[in-house]
C-alpha cells in the first residue's frame, strides 16, 4: 500500500500510481518486465552517504550505476550506499520501496540519464509500483538539482 504522505504528494502534482502485486517490482529489472518499458526508464532512488554523515537521494535510469569519482565531486564527499537501517531511519523506506515522493530535509539529485525518456517510472514507497512521470516533471516537483553521477 503506497504510504498516505506519497499518495498526496503524487495528487498534489496530479500523477497516478500503477500498483502491482506487493513485493512484485524491488529492481529495475522487475519493474520494467511489469510496466513493459526498457530498463533504463526504470528510476532507481538510491540514499547515498557521505563520510561526513550527511545523506544524499539520487535517482538515475536503472541501467546505469552510480560512479564515485563522480558522486564525491557532486556532494564534497567520499560517499557509499546506505544501509538498509539507514535507509528505513532516514527516509522510512525498505529497500526496494526508495522513491523521491516524500519530504526528507535531505539532498535530491536527479541524474541526466533520464532525460533520454519522454516517461520514466520512479516507485511510490513500495515495492510494487511505478508512477509515470517526465523528467522535467520529476525534478520540478521534488526540487532535485539534475546532475550528471552515473559512468
Amino acid at each position: 500500500m503506497i504510504p498516505l504522505d506519497v499518495q498526496k504528494f503524487l495528487e498534489k502534482h496530479e500523477l497516478k500510481a500503477i500498483e502491482f502485486e506487493e513485493g512484485s517490482t524491488p529492481t529495475a529489472a522487475t519493474a520494467a518486465a511489469k510496466l513493459k518499458v526498457s530498463v533504463g526508464q526504470i528510476a532507481k532512488s538510491i540514499l547515498l552517504k557521505g563520510k561526513n554523515g550527511n545523506f544524499f537521494l539520487v535517482v538515475c535510469a536503472g541501467d546505469k550505476r552510480i560512479d564515485s569519482k563522480k558522486a564525491k565531486a557532486l556532494t564534497g564527499t567520499k560517499i557509499r550506499m546506505a544501509t538498509a537501517e539507514e535507509l528505513y531511519n532516514v527516509l522510512i523506506f525498505k529497500p526496494g520501496e526508495v522513491c523521491p515522493f516524500r519530504e526528507s530535509g535531505i539532498d535530491y539529485f536527479i541524474d541526466s540519464s533520464l532525460a533520454e525518456y519522454d516517461t520514466v517510472y520512479p516507485a511510490a514507497g513500495t515495492d510494487s509500483s511505478g508512477v509515470p512521470v517526465t523528467h522535467e516533471k520529476l525534478i520540478a516537483i521534488t526540487g532535485a538539482a539534475e546532475c550528471d553521477i552515473t559512468g
